[in-house]
């Protein structure tokens, strides 16, 4: 009785001895906490305010010299002297080449000869006239006689005319063999040689462009053509034909060249061309651009930029703030929540700064342009204005 007892009381104490141990260890292991949410994710944003925006377009643009004298040989003979520093810029009537005069001089020489004689019958037939004609009267020759007197007189006064004539001609040629510059310009490579024979059948002698101001030659298309004479006719409230509307259109020009620098002189327009390529559907435009320091020459290729037109009071998002899909165009916008809001909008010009916003936007409202696609899986956010240096670090949960 007394053993079973004692064994029971020890059977008491070993299970109370595990039930606090297992309450012990079990306040030893407590559940971890739950994880801190997500801190916001970082954006930069703009907050759009309409601005009036100028509308620039660019054209691929050819150089060339206002006037392009073409220098070609008009009488022929032997080339005997070049006379200019090729590539200089030469001024008007300057001495370019020289062709063998001998044969010209002789030409004159025999001319003037001619003319002598020619004179010298002249001068024989009016004493033969003012002869005859008082005895013609009297009855003293016959009428017949006289008549053949002035005659001959006539015919002598239209060899003289015609000596006259080839003089002056030979003359011409002879200067011809000095052939000078007929305008101020920038002359190029000689393409004959000293000792060719040249004439009017050997082609050109070489080039002169005329080059300050320079001219600057582009394409527009049909439609830009018609959309710059629509404004030209608004701005300017004027009802007349499109050739005087084509005049007085004010346009400035910037030329980028071909290192993408921009040439420090602005241009204008100067005149259109009377039609249209059929081939290309296009209208030649002609510029001019100051070249004082003849930095510019015919055949560069460039670029051409002008303002067509200022858009009034449009808002401007940066490009990159645009999301494409299908052909649609969407930008997302931080909401009172500070969580993105994708909002559908209509595009207008692109623009350096950005891309114009025909609808869909308000002025004031907040548009993310870096971070967008963190933005958009539709958390909390924490936003920066766009390009700031030292952006804020978002706050602490």
């Amino acid at each position: 009785m007394n053993t079973s007892r004692f064994t029971r009381s020890r059977v008491g104490i070993l299970t109370a001895s595990l039930l606090a141990s297992a309450l012990f260890l079990g306040a030893c292991h407590k559940a971890p906490p739950p994880p801190p949410p997500p801190p916001p994710a970082e954006v930069q944003v703009i907050q759009v305010q309409p601005a009036d925006i100028p509308i620039y377009r660019e054209w691929v643009g050819t150089l060339d010299g206002t006037t392009n004298a073409t220098i070609q040989a008009q009488v022929t003979g032997y080339l005997k002297k070049i006379a200019y520093t090729e590539g200089s810029y030469v001024k008007k009537d300057q001495l370019l080449f020289e062709i063998d005069d001998r044969p010209f001089i002789a030409a004159v020489d025999q001319a003037k000869a001619s003319l002598v004689e020619a004179q010298a019958r002249l001068k024989k037939t009016e004493i033969d006239v003012n002869r005859l004609r008082p005895l013609a009267a009297s009855q003293a020759v016959s009428q017949q006689e006289l008549d053949n007197a002035v005659q001959s007189n006539a015919a002598a006064q239209g060899g003289v005319d015609g000596a006259k004539a080839t003089l002056e001609k030979a003359q011409l040629e002879l200067g011809f063999t000095k052939i000078t510059a007929p305008i101020d310009g920038l002359i190029g490579i000689a393409k004959g040689q000293i000792g060719d024979l040249v004439g009017q059948s050997s082609g050109e002698l070489t080039t002169i462009s005329a080059i300050d101001p320079i001219r600057v030659y582009f394409s527009l298309s049909e439609q830009e053509y018609l959309a710059a004479i629509a404004i030209a006719r608004k701005n300017d409230n004027d009802a007349g034909t499109t050739d005087q509307v084509t005049a007085k259109l004010h346009l400035e020009l910037e030329l980028i060249l071909g290192d993408g620098q921009i040439y420090p002189q602005k241009g204008a327009f100067k005149f259109a061309d009377r039609q249209v390529s059929v081939g290309t559907g296009a209208i030649r435009i002609a510029g001019e651009f100051p070249n004082p320091g003849h930095v510019l020459r015919p055949g560069m290729f460039s670029r051409i930029r002008a303002r067509t037109q200022v858009e009034k009071g449009v808002i401007v998002v940066p490009q990159r703030a645009i999301l494409e899909l299908q052909g649609s165009h969407q930008v997302l916008v931080l909401g009172a929540d500070n969580k993105a809001q994708v909002r559908p909008v209509k595009t207008g010009e692109r623009v350096a700064s950005g891309w114009i916003i025909k609808d869909g936007l308000k002025p004031g409202e907040t548009v993310i342009v870096e971070g967008v696609q963190r933005a958009r899986a539709g958390g909390p956010l924490h936003a920066t204005p766009f390009g700031a240096k030292d952006a804020k670090t978002p706050p602490k949960p």
